[in-house]
């Protein structure tokens, strides 16, 4: 029997139209066309009739219910229209503006504001929706609006409820208290000596790492993390804004935290030279970095020394000197007595990164695309922050933390008998295979070779064609296209393990100042550690917040990528009528995109603008060929270009070709 009534969420544009998943054939999608979305937005959950005849888009329907709401909070921009005021939301699937009534609008707003505002019920698809103005953001183009105007947009929030803010300032009153009681029963581990390794503008220290020579071919390595948890607990109003808030924002000019700064950047933060309370992994290590003995639990811990992760690498390097560019922050030369532990942590550390790719872990590494940023914010010129071997230190032992929590929590735990292993793990499962087929044509095309079996593909085949392309003008597309093709990592409270780390077992504990899973990770191992059992209800819990944090990461990681494409835009936007060189970074029946070799900043060559000929897209090869020359523009391929337009509302840039 035909399905005539279907639910689901549904995708809408710009122009109007929208499409729903065909639970007949969740490779298709059920069309519904203009006119017929009867009020439904983006995200929504709806009902769909749908009819009985065929297009040549396969299935249509028209919305009959919207269920739910997906979002009643917007950004926009404010405009008059015959005295009235109508806001266009930054959402650009949003198809209809908003009209504000003039009760709902605050007398200090002007034509050109960036405002938030909360939509109103909307059931009379004749009519457009109306809201009501929370916040006025002020002029848009400003660069403070701009970015305030991206976090709101994705639903987070640049401001913390005055509850919240309250009981940060109680806890910071009572830090000093806290520190002389928790001494009495924590592991003292404050002669121990203990480094961070951090960026030369970090603010809030997650973790850090302490060391002992045994002298006897064993080494102790402590991997301390903020204990949050102590801070923060279960259920009080700080509690329920970091569940809400997923995790932190890594804007290109600015962090948006999950927690106060009075707490991300003081009283949680492991600030050197300050007794601090953490949760700490300690180890017992030989010289071929395999892990002897174990222990977790809460101590208390003091920073000797803050290194940058360039002051460390110059330490390790023996090319300390005064005038190090981040002297003013951790002066080199004073971190140079440290150097025998850092040889030695940087020695295991690659030990640990070998073992890692030799099980079948995958490198993407990449260079970073960093932006110089003027007093107003504004783009003036970019940079590559390379990945150096400090960047992999710390991140090894940060993977043998997360690691070793999950490992103890589901093996251990599992063996004495409790009912339930209760985490919530780092999951990421095995490529899909269409998507995999799809890079593999990709690559094919190019000239590189991906093989897939009839089981899918293997770690071994993804990891020759990176090695394929190594040095490559490729390279970075590949890679790119590689990372796009695999699952998304999520939380969860079943664990598959890790396909791209190669981890049967792997949880996030390291970073729970900037990441809710972290501090719940927390919570979970202090309990299992007194052998406190944990029930259904508690599972429910556990996988209701891994759920809702997956999607918060989802939704800071848009966040991010819209702070930079504005930046890359507006980099560009004082340079139309110049050259650059490029790299074709996408092929289509209406043009190419092309990707700036400095700067990463995409734009569009039109096919229309190809003028010498007359081009047509073949698919299969994803090039455009000219019918008369023969011409052809192959996707990788490098091309001069001239900008010809940089439109900052959209966040989108124009280019064509230079002969």
């Amino acid at each position: 029997m035909k399905l005539s009534i279907v639910e689901g969420v549904i995708s809408t544009t710009s122009k109007g139209f929208g499409f729903i998943e065909d639970p007949e054939n969740a490779d298709k999608d059920i069309f519904i066309e203009v006119g017929n979305l009867n009020t439904a937005l983006n995200g929504d959950t709806v009902k769909v009739k749908v009819h009985g005849t065929l297009s040549p888009k396969g299935k249509t329907g028209e919305v009959v219910e919207v269920v739910s709401r997906a979002k009643e909070l917007f950004v926009g921009t404010v405009t008059l229209e015959k005295g009235a005021i109508v806001v266009v939301p930054d959402d650009k699937r949003m198809y209809v503006s908003i009209s504000i009534p003039a009760k709902n609008t605050p007398t200090e707003v002007k034509n050109g504001d960036k405002v938030y505002l909360q939509l109103s019920p909307w059931t009379d698809p004749k009519q457009n929706p109306q809201g009501t103005i929370l916040r006025v953001l002020g002029q848009k183009g400003i660069n403070d609006v701009e970015m305030e105007s991206i976090v709101l947009e994705k639903g987070f929030d640049t401001k913390f409820p005055a509850g919240v803010e309250k009981e940060a300032h109680e806890i910071e009153k009572r830090k000093q208290q806290s520190l002389d009681e928790e001494l009495k029963t924590r592991r003292d581990m404050r002669s121990t000596l203990t480094l961070t390794i951090d960026p030369f503008d970090a603010k809030d220290f997650d973790d850090a790492i302490s060391f002992v020579d045994h002298k006897d071919g064993t080494y102790e390595i402590g991997v301390h993390i903020a204990d949050v948890s102590y801070y923060v607990t279960e259920g009080s109003a700080l509690d329920k804004e970091a569940i809400h808030r997923g995790c932190s924002i890594y804007l290109v000019d600015r962090t948006i935290p999950m927690l106060p700064e009075i707490l991300s950047n003081d009283v949680c933060s492991l600030n050197p030279g300050s007794d601090k309370l953490a949760f700490s992994a300690v180890f017992t290590m030989n010289d071929q970095g395999a892990v002897l003995k174990r222990w977790f639990g809460r101590t208390v811990i003091n920073s000797a020394f803050r290194f940058t992760y360039e002051t460390a690498q110059a330490v390790i390097d023996d090319k300390t000197s005064s005038d190090h560019e981040h002297a003013k922050v951790s002066n080199p030369v004073e971190g140079l007595k440290y150097r025998p532990e850092l040889l030695k942590l940087n020695t295991i550390a690659k030990i640990l990164q070998k073992e890692k790719f030799a099980k079948g872990a995958i490198e993407f590494e990449q260079d970073e695309i960093k932006f110089k940023l003027d007093a107003h914010g504004k783009p003036i010129g970019v940079y590559r922050k390379s990945r150096l071997d400090t960047h992999k230190l710390v991140e090894e032992y940060m993977l043998l933390a997360n690691r070793e929590v999950a490992k103890y929590i589901s093996d251990e735990i599992i063996r004495k008998g409790h009912k339930h292993a209760a985490s919530v793990y780092r999951i990421h499962d095995v490529p899909d295979k269409e998507k995999i087929l799809d890079l593999s044509l990709f690559a094919k095309a190019l000239g590189y070779d991906l093989h897939v079996g009839e089981k899918g593909v293997t770690v071994h085949a993804l990891k020759s064609l990176i090695k394929q392309v190594e040095g490559t003008p490729h390279e970075s597309l590949i890679k790119t296209a590689t990372v796009r093709s695999m699952q998304k990592a999520i939380y969860s409270t079943k664990n598959i393990g890790h396909f791209g780390l190669a981890f049967e077992f792997y949880t996030h504990f390291t970073s729970p100042i900037r990441r809710y899973p972290d501090l719940l990770v927390h919570r979970i191992l202090e309990n299992h550690l007194k052998h406190n059992k944990f029930g259904d209800k508690e599972m429910a819990i556990f996988q209701h917040i891994a759920d809702k944090s997956t999607q918060r990461e989802i939704s800071a990681a848009e966040a991010e990528r819209a702070s930079i494409k504005l930046k890359q835009v507006e980099y560009m936007a004082d340079k139309v009528g110049k050259e650059f060189d490029g790299t074709i970074s996408g092929v289509t029946e209406w043009g190419m995109y092309v990707e700036e070799n400095e700067s990463k900043s995409e734009g569009m060559i039109k096919l229309r603008d190809l003028s010498d000929d007359f081009y047509s897209f073949n698919k299969k090869t994803y090039s455009l060929i000219g019918q008369k020359t023969g011409k052809t523009y192959t996707l990788g391929g490098p091309v001069r270009f001239k900008v010809v337009a940089a439109d900052l509302d959209k966040k989108v840039l124009d280019f064509v070709l230079v002969p």
